[in-house]
């Protein structure tokens, strides 16, 4: 065993000296794995209002650990692995459900018109890349995982100012862009946009993901529907090549102004490369495009990743202008996030926000959203598993026949932060005990 890994006997012996080993053992375990979770110290008493029995009594201060451990829930694998993965599956299921159904979604949504679209950022000046044929313009056939790929060939004529303010402006222009869906696809059918409303509705999950240059761009899984949504069948008119044509002229058409610098007017809107294609079911007896599963597991995939996968392994704020120079990133995303904090103190820039989100490149948008009536929510899918859990608690400490918590039930609480993260010793046993590689995320026993 290395010097990195070797239990920490003194700690440990504390906690075995108090006699709640196994127990502490069980409550890290419910963590499934987190690294960073929160410590709450408090109480919390569930009553039956109808007849003044206790439910549930819970005191942080008898718990082996001293506090109430409550994972991070942080999205970035880079930050918390096990709860990225759980916000990967969630995303997944939200996604897939959009697609086939379930998770209170109707299974015909399968025949509704989708697909699954690709918008670019717009060139702001050549950069290494690695093209279907042929050679990098620098002359080189570069590796997949050459660390130069996405860098400016010549890095004092990269627009750097504009690559920033386009990445703080891409929610702005994702929003114009899906009113301009809605009137090119009403177009197509005939309609005014007051009429498509009655006919017809377009519902969308998407994410955001950062190009290797450090560019945001979005992947999107896009669906006619009928006027009520998911439970609606579309009209007779609505085609995916309908849908197709009109996405493409939407994004041809979509555009922002932005603030003018120095003379200089800044006009946002999306890059000339953008993909389109038609969304199959696994079992559709065509030439298949692209798949359900290929689809939601491809767009799951990028909801947990941010700036560090541009910058290397920044993800958290710049606090300090001295801090740039000794960031453990490539030099492009270190000019780049520069950039963010010189224009970052312009009044007339206030708005964006440009320093506080200098570690995202000047992105400050959502990475995963959808419309209100695209699937299930990321909050519904939480509360399903917060249910669950607390079942388990309650069949755990009472039995099988444990009374079960419902409208009649009254929850008084109180709870304090004290802290995050954990001690050396429940470090390692968290460790010993946490979940095997692809099942993290998904606690076997209830925390508390």
């Amino acid at each position: 065993m290395t010097a990195t890994t070797a239990p920490p006997v003194a700690d440990l012996v504390g906690l075995a000296q108090l006699g709640t080993m196994p127990a502490l053992a069980r409550q890290l375990s419910g963590l499934a794995g987190c690294t960073t979770p929160i410590r709450l110290h408090g109480w919390r008493t569930e009553i039956n209002e109808s007849t003044g029995q206790v439910l549930h009594h819970l005191e942080s201060a008898a718990l082996p650990a001293g506090h109430l451990l409550v994972r991070c829930g942080n999205r970035r694998t880079t930050r918390c692995p096990s709860c990225a993965e759980t916000y990967r599956r969630d995303t997944f299921h939200l996604i897939t459900a959009g697609l086939t159904g379930g998770k209170g979604t109707p299974e015909t949504v399968a025949t509704h018109p989708r697909v699954f679209a690709t918008f670019t950022a717009p060139s702001f000046g050549p950069v290494h890349n690695r093209p279907a044929s042929g050679r990098c313009r620098c002359g080189i056939a570069h590796l997949a995982d050459d660390p130069v790929l996405g860098s400016p060939l010549d890095p004092e004529r990269y627009d750097y100012e504009a690559a920033v303010l386009w990445n703080a402006h891409a929610g702005k222009i994702w929003a114009r862009f899906s009113i301009q869906l809605r009137r090119e696809v009403a177009k197509r059918a005939g309609l005014t946009q007051r009429e498509f409303r009655d006919f017809a509705r377009i519902s969308f999950g998407k994410v955001a993901e950062y190009q290797k240059r450090g560019a945001i761009h979005f992947h999107a899984v896009i669906r006619l529907d009928g006027p009520e949504g998911g439970s609606d069948l579309p009209p007779s008119w609505a085609t995916a090549e309908l849908l197709t044509d009109a996405i493409r002229a939407a994004a041809q058409r979509t555009s922002i102004p932005g603030p003018d610098l120095d003379g200089r007017a800044y006009v946002f809107g999306f890059g000339r490369q953008f993909d389109i294609r038609t969304i199959r079911s696994a079992d559709f007896s065509g030439p298949v495009q692209i798949t359900e599963r290929a689809v939601a597991a491809y767009i799951a995939k990028y909801a947990t990743k941010g700036a560090e996968t541009a910058t290397g392994a920044l993800d958290r704020p710049v606090k300090f202008l001295s801090d740039i120079a000794y960031l453990d990133v490539p030099e492009h995303a270190r000019r780049l996030i520069r950039t963010c904090w010189t224009l970052g103190r312009r009044p007339e820039l206030a708005e964006l926000r440009l320093r506080a989100w200098a570690h995202m490149l000047g992105f400050r948008g959502h990475f995963s959203t959808k419309t209100r009536r695209y699937s299930t929510t990321l909050g519904e899918l939480r509360a399903a598993r917060t249910a669950w859990r607390r079942a388990q608690t309650l069949e755990r400490l009472h039995g099988p026949d444990a009374p079960a918590a419902d409208e009649t039930t009254l929850v008084l609480a109180h709870w304090v932060f004290a802290g995050t993260g954990l001690t050396r010793g429940e470090r390692w046993l968290a460790a010993a005990v946490q979940p095997a590689p692809g099942t993290e995320g998904e606690p076997t026993r209830a925390q508390a």
